[in-house]
């Protein structure tokens, strides 16, 4: 047992570092899964992200609670596209047992370096929260980027935090903060999701994920503090950060790998 205890330590840090970025912008499984991949090198790729979906959703959680408390969260926005994103999360799941993926795999790097790129041009991008839609169509729309997005994080998974930010600030006209705030609502419904479906194929080493899970909640705590108390300005900075991050792995693992 004193042999596993540097292993539990950087696992443990590395969900804490997690939490905080994922409460932040998404991305936080560029750190905890490659943890997990280095410290269980003879577990199963679905039991890695078995785990890491145990300790995620605890920490995604606690974000979403406190940002409610704190943000003026968007729910007639957040709810149908969490309840979409549940459903597809499931589908995506099935549908990566019966097709390739290897498509998106070479596509994503692109699609990263797109959002970038308009990210940076447009300066203002996220910088005033000014709601686009109402009623029906905020719900169609809602829907709609919650079933992709769930459907997309059920299948492969890289960046699904940082996609809905995009796209809340881009189709709704969101604030980076409050984006990241509805983000947090949706995340929590495709984590559980996978959850489910990881629980259920028996993919999840439940102690050491509940430990991991106890460290992504303190991390996410912290993260969501440093995002209200420094505004929008400070998450496009670091949504910037992790998605050149993003395009760096991401085309690293399609053509390099």
């Amino acid at each position: 047992m004193p042999e596993l205890l540097p292993d539990f330590f950087i696992l443990a840090a590395a969900a804490f570092i997690a939490g905080l970025i994922d409460a932040v912008v998404g991305g936080g499984g560029l750190v905890q899964i490659p943890a997990l991949f280095s410290m269980l090198p003879n577990a199963v790729p679905a039991t890695v992200f078995g785990t890491n979906k145990l300790a995620g959703v605890f920490g995604t959680t606690a974000a979403a609670v406190n940002f409610s408390r704190r943000v003026k969260l968007a729910w007639s926005t957040a709810l149908p596209a969490a309840g979409a994103a549940f459903v597809f999360a499931f589908l995506g799941a099935y549908t990566v047992t019966h097709v390739p993926t290897e498509a998106i795999r070479k596509t994503l790097p692109f699609i990263l370096l797109a959002v970038a790129i308009y990210t940076l041009k447009k300066k203002n991008f996220g910088s005033v929260h000014a709601p686009m839609h109402t009623g029906s169509t905020e719900m169609l729309i809602a829907i709609l980027i919650g079933g992709g997005i769930g459907f997309y994080d059920g299948l492969f998974g890289p960046g699904t935090g940082s996609f809905l930010i995009f796209l809340f600030i881009r189709f709704f006209g969101f604030d980076f903060l409050s984006a990241s705030a509805v983000s947090k609502v949706v995340n929590v419904a495709t984590n559980f999701a996978a959850l489910l479906w990881f629980g259920y194929s028996g993919h999840i080493i439940w102690q050491l994920g509940l430990l991991m899970a106890i460290c992504n909640v303190a991390g996410s705590v912290l993260g969501t503090k440093l995002a209200i108390k420094h505004g929008s300005g400070f998450v496009r900075k670091l949504f910037l950060l992790v998605v050149s991050v993003l395009i760096l792995k991401t085309g690293y693992d399609a053509f390099l790998k």
